[in-house]
This record gives structure tokens, sequence and C-alpha cells, in this order.
């Protein structure tokens, strides 16, 4: 038996080579993963609370500045508009419900106008959610509650009473205050219970206002729910594991990140709380700890940094002061404790330490398990590989220290060699045929297109051309009697010329005392009638003319079923195809006439095939007042007279060469991906039966191929459409 190559190399076990090194590495990774993890999480802690309290600090400062400028804002822009008598304020109801809209528009509880005079107006939540308006007369003797609050319906409109109340507003510190101080202020944290509605605690902004001589008009006010801010600082990421909460220089509770109101109810009246009588137990004893470290509240001017101990448990504490330009003063308190971090870094420690014992037990029966598996395969099909390979074949794997794996690659090469032979064979053949029928399947997509868009075709063109037949006998009929009448009109007038002079002279030469004769004369209205008779046969004239004009007009549209080639004059289709659209173009019930503006250019005549030529005419034009009747459906008759709808019709030289017709709109326009399709055959934005998508295309087609000419189409949406025909004068 001849010798395996591969045993002139020692060689390991594939079972030892698969496990050992598995092992050892994710014992030694998952070790010092978690070595690092320990120390670096341990030194990250601080840090970490650092950065998340001073972010939760500065969170909060932009949260109370935008919260908290709305007010002084909305008083602002009060106060302007009384100043520019925008507002009368002795419009008590305009302004009530002006001030109705600009609680929709703003987070607030109540803006107000308190006149000098002791009369006022205001809108209002007083349930956090339905906006009333308050009515303030002067308070007499006659009027002891001179406050009226009205329910009001969508747009702001006083509907019914809800209450009444007695208020003096002149003596009331939202008054007083800013009048003494006379500027914009934040008067007081106001605070207002009623069993029926949630509690109100409010911050109120104030600001007098002055006629032009310095004379006292009123105040404007602005109030804005407290409790909004609690609910601010409850949705931020820290809260979930420290407390956040602000306080005021003298230690009032503002808000805080826990459940517990700011306040307490007593006797139906309610009571602030300050910050080391919270019921919070955290937000309690954190306060306390920052009054034993820092007793003077008015000392902190900026951020204070503390560590604290509260129930055995470390805190580290951010005191960051917040102040605005009218008033308030205010200090932000953040506390995290160090379990909150330190917990998941013991945490994982104790993880990593079980990891690592747990990783080499697994690491060890994986590795077992997956040896054996691997090896019981790799002999079965080594067995069988040399089966199939047996003979003298060529070796491409290089020998390793890996026995069986030796083995298997002398026969797998081999066979994979030959599948890989036939697969590629296989493919080619595939790809091939794919090739075949993708060929054979856009030849027919192309020849089935060809044969809808050449049956299309036909039946336009037969439709045009039995059209054309159909105008041009009945211009034939009309022609003759029309032409009959027309010839004796010219007779008929000098006829009548001659009698009327006729009795002229008679009246002249003869008295008339004849008694017979003048009474026939006054029964027929003798002068009446010379008169009219001459007018009805310049109308009869008229007529006719207008008559052989259409019959000329139509007999000239009849062309549509000519083929011949000849030279004709553009301008005589354009008005042959207006005339034959006339009764689309007149004022109607629902609109007035569509203006046509012709601007025709000097044109030499054109050789064509003319009734193709109206043809296309016929369809721009038609596609232009279905625009227009699309617009105008959407507008009343007066909206159309005052901007009337308008077809313009230009001709020129392009050049030498060729000639351009454009015919332009003032309807809607069209989008750009229907300018792009609109030459395409069978495309239509027309209702089912309206239009079959057929019209341009065969124009485009009659145009670009027929006349070697260009059928272009510039849109713009909202504006309107123009249809550009350039021609060549001559195809010779």
């Amino acid at each position: 038996m001849k010798t395996h190559p591969s045993s002139k190399i020692h060689a390991f076990p594939l079972q030892l080579v698969l496990i050992v090194p598995f092992v050892l590495q994710v014992f030694g990774i998952v070790g010092l993963v978690g070595y690092l993890s320990f120390k670096n999480g341990e030194k990250a802690v601080h840090n970490l609370a650092e950065q998340l309290m001073k972010r939760t600090s500065s969170e909060v400062n932009q949260h109370l500045d935008a919260y908290l400028s709305i007010p002084h804002k909305v008083i602002q822009l009060n106060a302007d508009a009384i100043r520019m008598g925008l507002l009368n304020v002795r419009d008590r109801r305009t302004v009530g419900k002006y001030f109705w809209h600009e609680m929709q528009a703003y987070d607030l509880s109540f803006i107000s106008l308190n006149l000098a005079t002791g009369e006022g107006t205001g809108a209002g939540r007083y349930d956090g959610k339905t906006v009333t308006i308050d009515d303030n007369a002067i308070k007499t003797p006659s009027l002891p509650k001179n406050t009226i609050t009205y329910l009001t319906d969508n747009d702001g409109n006083p509907t019914k009473i809800m209450a009444t109340s007695t208020w003096d507003t002149v003596n009331e510190l939202a008054y007083t205050e800013p009048v003494k101080a006379g500027k914009p202020i934040w008067v007081r944290i106001y605070s207002y219970y009623d069993p029926a509605y949630p509690p109100y605690i409010v911050a109120s902004a104030g600001r007098p206002i002055y006629d032009l001589s310095k004379k006292l008009i009123g105040v404007v006010g602005a109030e804005i729910h407290l409790l909004k801010l609690s609910e601010f600082l409850q949705k931020l990421d820290v809260s979930r594991f420290g407390q956040v909460f602000i306080i005021e220089r003298n230690g009032m509770l503002i808000a805080n990140s826990g459940q517990e109101k700011p306040f307490t109810v007593v006797n139906n009246e309610i009571k602030r709380l300050k910050a080391i009588d919270s019921p919070n137990p955290v937000v309690q004893g954190i306060a306390k700890q920052i009054q034993q470290h820092i007793p003077d509240l008015q000392s902190i001017t900026n951020t204070q940094k503390l560590n604290v101990n509260f129930q055995g448990e470390n805190y580290n504490v951010h005191i960051v002061p917040w102040r605005d330009q009218y008033g308030l003063d205010w200090l932000v308190v953040t506390s995290i404790p160090n379990r909150t971090f330190m917990a998941q870094i013991n945490a994982n420690t104790q993880i990593s330490i079980l990891l690592c014992f747990a990783a080499l037990v697994v690491a060890t029966a994986i590795g077992i398990f997956t040896s054996d598996r691997i090896v019981r395969p790799i002999l079965r099909l080594n067995q069988a590989s040399q089966a199939i390979a047996f003979g003298d074949l060529q070796q491409t794997v290089k020998d390793g220290n890996i026995q069986e794996l030796n083995t298997l690659a002398y026969s797998f090469n081999h066979m994979a060699e030959q599948l890989r032979e036939s697969f590629i064979a296989l493919e080619n053949s595939n790809a091939e045929l794919e090739e075949r029928v993708e060929e054979r399947t856009a030849k027919l997509k192309t020849a089935l297109s060809e044969l809808h868009h050449t049956q299309a075709q036909m039946v336009q063109s037969e439709k045009m051309s039995s059209l054309g037949e159909l105008v041009a006998g009945v211009a034939h009929e009309i022609n003759n009697p029309v032409n009959f009448i027309h010839g004796n009109i010219t007779h008929l007038n000098e006829y009548t010329q001659d009698l009327l002079r006729m009795i002229q002279l008679y009246q002249q030469r003869h008295p008339r005392n004849d008694p017979e004769v003048q009474a026939l004369a006054e029964e027929i209205d003798l002068e009446f009638l010379m008169e009219d008779l001459q007018k009805m046969l310049a109308s009869i004239k008229m007529g006719t003319d207008r008559i052989r004009n259409i019959v000329l007009s139509l007999r000239n549209f009849s062309r549509l079923d000519e083929a011949e080639f000849k030279a004709v004059d553009l301008h005589e289709g354009i008005e042959s195809t207006l005339l034959i659209l006339q009764h689309r173009l007149k004022d109607k019930p629902e609109r007035p006439a569509i203006v046509v503006i012709r601007d025709y250019g000097n044109l030499p005549q054109v050789e064509c095939y003319p009734g193709q030529l109206n043809q296309v005419l016929m369809n721009v034009l038609v596609n232009a007042i279905d625009a227009l009747d699309e617009a105008n459906a959407n507008r009343t008759y007066q909206e159309i007279e005052a901007n009337p709808s308008q077809i313009i019709i230009r001709t020129s030289l392009s050049n030498s060469q060729s000639v351009e017709i454009a015919i332009a709109d003032n309807a809607g326009g069209m989008p750009e991906q229907v300018k792009n399709s609109m030459f395409n055959p069978f495309f239509t934005t027309k209702p089912v039966g309206k239009g079959t998508g057929m019209g341009l295309a065969i124009s485009y087609q009659i145009i670009t191929e027929k006349h070697g000419g260009k059928l272009e189409c510039f849109s713009t949406l909202g504006k309107g459409s123009q249809i550009i025909i350039q021609l060549p004068i001559s195809l010779s």
C-alpha cells in the first residue's frame, strides 16, 4: 500500500487543537475585560455624576428661561397693541376676546387688563383646560359683584355666565405693585383653591401702561401655572433615582421632581411649604443638610457643590442660582445618591467573576463537544472523498499540522473542481437562456405597444376623416342656398331703394289730403317702415356674410381628410379652428367668454399637410379650453370676470427657414410629471370617457415625423401652460 504524504509530518490531534486555544482565549478575555471594567467604572462614577448633575441643572435653567419668559412677552405684546391703538381699552368685550385667542397660543393661566378706573377684563383657565372670559365693571354699592365669568364658544364669543364674583382690582397687589414699580415686574406667587377645580398656584407678571401724556391707563398682567414646573422636573432622567427641586431664597418650595405637591390644603386654603417641611423625605433631608452647610441662602451667587449624608447614604448635591431681569431669584437643587452608580459597578464586578468561571466551564464543554462533532463527519467525509477521488489527481492544498484535514483536502479539492466546472457551465447556459427570453419579451412588448399605437392612430384618423367629410358635405349643402340669398340681396336692396325713392317723390308731389291714403300710412307706420326696412336689409346682408364666412371656415377645416401636401396660410387654419370652437369660447351662465388674443406675425405660406395641421391646432386649442374650464370650476363668476380666462395665439418667424406658433393659456398649469408624460400614447388626466390620451400623442407625431418640426410644452404650476409648434417653411 502506498504511504500517504502526510505521514512524513508530525501532526497534532484535532480535538487538542480546538479545545486548548479556545478555552484559554475565552478565560483570558473575560477576566481582563472584567478587571478593566471594574477599574474604569469606579473611576468614571464621580465624573458621570458631575456631568449628569451639570446637564440636569442646565436643562432646568433653560426650561425656566423659556417657560417664565412667556408672561412678560405676552404683556409686552398687549402693552404695545394698546399703545399703538390696536386695542381699545374701553371695548372690554373685544379685549377679552383678544386675550381668549392669546390663551389658545400660550401656555398661561390668566391674561388680564385692569384699568385705573376699576374696570377690567381677562381670560383664564380655571380648570386647567377650558378658557373663560372675565368682565370687570366698576364696583359700586348697587353692583357689589362686579365681575362676570363667561363660558365661550369655539371663536371666543361669550355664551353664558359661569359665575359672578367681587374683585377690587385697583387694590390688588397685581395692580398696585407694578404701578408702584413703574416697570414690568413679577408681582408674587399667588394661590387660589376651589374644590371644583385643580389647585391654582401661579406666578403673576404685571406691566403698567401709560398714555402719551404719561398718565396711567392701567396694568396688563399674565399668570403662569407653577405646577407645570413639577411636571417638567418629573420627566427628567435624573428623577428616576435622584431628586430635583426649586426653592426661593427664603427656602419656600416652588417645584420638585417627586409626586408630592409643594403645598398643602388646610381648611380650603392652599398653604405653601418650605423645602425643609416637604412631605418628600429626600427633599426634606437634603434641604436640612443644605441649611446646615449654608444657613444664608442669599449668599449663594454661583454653583455650589456639596457631598452630604442622609439616612446613612451619600449624596452629590448641586445648587445653581437662577434669576431673571424682572425680579425672580430662585435656586435649582439637584441631588443624586452615590449608590445609583456604585450599585451597577459592584453588580458588574460580580457578574464578571461569575462569567470567568462560567466561560471556562462552558468553553471546555463546547470545545469537547465541537471537536467530537467535527472529527467524526470529517472522517466519514474523508473515506467518501477517497473513494470518489481514487486515481492520479494533482493536489492543490498543501500539507498542514492536522492529519485529518490534510487527508480531506486531497479528495475535496478534486470534487470541488469538478463541481465548480459543472456549475460554471450551468450558469452560462442559464444566462444565455435568460438573455434570449428577455430579448424576445422586449420584442413582443415593443410590437404590442406599436400595435396599440397604430390602432389608436387609425381610429383617430378615421374619426377626423369622417368629421372632414361631414363638415365638407354640410358646408356644400349650406353654401348653395346661402349664395342664392346673398346674390339676390343686392338686387333686393336696389329695388327697395327705388321703391322708397318713388314713395318719397310721391309724397312731395301730391299733398297729403287723401284720407284713405293718410289712414293707411298711419296704420302701417310708413315712416318707421321705410327706416326699418333699410336696417332689415343691412341685417340680412350681415347675416348672410356671417353664414358665408362660417361655410368658408367649415370648408377650410374640412381639409382634415386631405392628404395633399401644399402651401397654405397658417392664419387661415387657426381662424377656421377658432370659428369651429366658437361655441366653447363664448360666454355662458357660469362664466364670461374666454378671451382670445391674437398676436400674428407676417408669415409666408408654409408647405404642409393642411388637414393634419388643422387636427393639431384643434387638439391643442381643445386642451387649452379644457384646462381653463377645469380651473374656472373652482371660481365664481365675479372672480373669473376680475381675472378673465385667456388664450394667447402668437405666430412669428423663428428664422429664415421655419415659423413658430405659440398657444398659451392662463389656467392652473401642470405638475412636472404630467408635463413629461403628456405626449405619451394613452396618457390622459381627463375623466374616463372624456379623453383617449391619443390627441397630443398623434399631434406630436404629425409635427415631428410628418413635418420635421418640433412640439414642446412649457408649464408653470399655478400660472398656466404654453405649447410651441415649430414648422419648417419648406420640406423640399
